[in-house]
């Protein structure tokens, strides 16, 4: 079976090729993340999975698109729903690369986390794989994300702290944005 996965990171990929490898399955990763932004996150991610890839002797296919301004214009009138964009967005792309480059199927990293909708994943990469007339190879990697993630701290992977996009980093620092905003004009005195 040639199987195209979607790749979000290198820390999301460990868990998932070890389970796929396990099935006899050998994935080709694609790189295809224009939602992970500043640049300088995309460069580190996009970076560390090439390492990582060569590490593990796994063929990666980079599609090159730091799309800040696609993204932001996919997410600009709804940005409390941005995920479902996000997905549409990379998993319709796979879904088209695989078809359209001779795999049987697809998957993504995207499966392995607990913090995403994986019901709406999978529904959107199901639809996409009918759209393209290729497989959606289906897997719940979640059971293997704490060990996958484990194991790419001890590999010394580059660990991301938000999800990508610029919309998730603000959530990361969510509190500290809301207590600054609390507090009145501030004022410093220079001496």
């Amino acid at each position: 079976m040639k199987m195209l996965m979607h790749t979000c990171c290198a820390p999301c990929s460990v868990s998932c090729v070890e389970q796929l490898r396990s099935e006899g399955i050998e994935p080709t990763a694609y790189w295809f993340n224009p939602n992970i932004h500043p640049y300088q996150e995309y460069k580190a991610r996009r970076d560390a999975l090439i390492e990582y890839s060569k590490s593990i002797r796994m063929e990666l296919i980079v599609q090159e698109d730091y799309g800040l301004r696609s993204f932001v214009r996919a997410v600009a009138t709804d940005i409390d729903h941005r995920c479902e964009k996000c997905y549409e967005m990379r998993l319709e792309q796979a879904a088209r690369f695989a078809a359209e480059n001779g795999f049987d199927s697809f998957t993504s990293t995207l499966f392995v986390s607990p913090y995403q909708q994986h019901d709406r994943m999978a529904q959107i990469a199901d639809q996409a794989g009918h759209k393209w007339g290729v497989e959606f190879l289906y897997r719940d990697f979640r059971p293997g994300f704490r060990a996958g993630q484990q194991r790419a701290r001890e590999l010394g992977l580059y660990m991301q702290k938000y999800c990508g996009c610029i919309f998730s980093e603000e959530d990361r620092y969510g509190k500290p944005i809301r207590l600054d905003q609390q507090e009145p004009l501030k004022h410093f005195t220079i001496e």
